[in-house]
């Protein structure tokens, strides 16, 4: 007997203000054995260093996430059709110890990947992309297509702290995590504390799209090359709040100016 996909609940049923809120009105599944994607909340920010608040974020997107219909206004594709989607919950995190934190949140999403689904993660700072990393990459690195302000591979902060929301990606190609000849850092902007952030990420073979030559581009060139470089093999998919313009995310923890609309 084919059974069918579970459904976000219709705000024609019930609405959009009403119920329980859960990642796009999906329903709560446990067994990641019974989806195709899991969509799991990281509520932690212990890795931040400017403005914290990040650890609300799973919640906030839940609530906001329940103004999401079933079709795509251009594509007219219903995604719940193709696949079997729910809210995984969040994964376990430790408010005051960033290390065990780390292995909590890895050893969360370990148990999502053996079980076959896909992991679609909200966060939470940047650093919860490394423990979600060592769960699913130990078998093979994978490409990475980044999108943010900040290129996040500075080695360490505050006189050698190796584990920070500006280290994760330096971190991950150190551990064989990600591949950095295929991987691509799209809309980087700003100032740094040091070229080597910059000058690393380029000695490893990361290819860095900042904002002005993703302007120049045009979004269709860049994400042309963004499928060369990654190719066939697994990727992993990162957008960082505040890749956005602070116009459109004024609560991001490290707003740059002139990102995306």
């Amino acid at each position: 007997m084919v059974k069918e996909n579970p459904q976000p609940l219709s705000g024609l049923v019930m609405p959009r203000f009403g119920e329980v809120a859960t990642f796009m009105r999906l329903p709560i599944e446990r067994d990641p054995a019974k989806l195709d994607i899991a969509i799991v909340g990281v509520p932690w920010d212990g890795g931040t260093t400017n403005r914290p608040g990040a650890r609300h974020g799973p919640r906030e997107i839940r609530n906001m996430s329940t103004l999401m219909r079933r079709v795509h206004h251009a594509s007219l594709v219903a995604p719940y059709e193709l696949c079997r989607v729910g809210d995984h919950g969040d994964a376990p995190v430790n408010p005051i110890d960033l290390h065990d934190s780390l292995k909590r949140i890895e050893a969360f999403f370990a148990r999502v990947h053996a079980g076959g689904a896909a992991p679609l993660s909200a966060g939470g700072d940047h650093l919860v992309t490394l423990p979600i990393l060592r769960a699913i990459a130990r078998e093979r690195p994978v490409g990475i297509v980044h999108f943010d302000a900040h290129s996040d591979t500075t080695d360490s902060y505050f006189g050698g702290e190796k584990y920070t929301h500006g280290t994760p990606f330096r971190r991950a190609v150190e551990e064989g995590l990600a591949d950095p000849k295929r991987m691509i850092q799209i809309g980087v902007r700003g100032s740094m504390y040091s070229p080597d952030e910059k000058e690393w990420a380029e000695s490893v073979g990361i290819r860095i799209v900042h904002i002005e030559e993703f302007f120049r581009l045009g979004p269709e060139r860049v994400m042309e090359e963004a499928r060369q470089i990654v190719g066939d093999g697994p990727a992993y998919v990162s957008f960082d709040v505040d890749g956005l313009d602070p116009v459109y995310a004024p609560g991001t923890g490290t707003p740059e100016i002139g990102g995306f609309s």
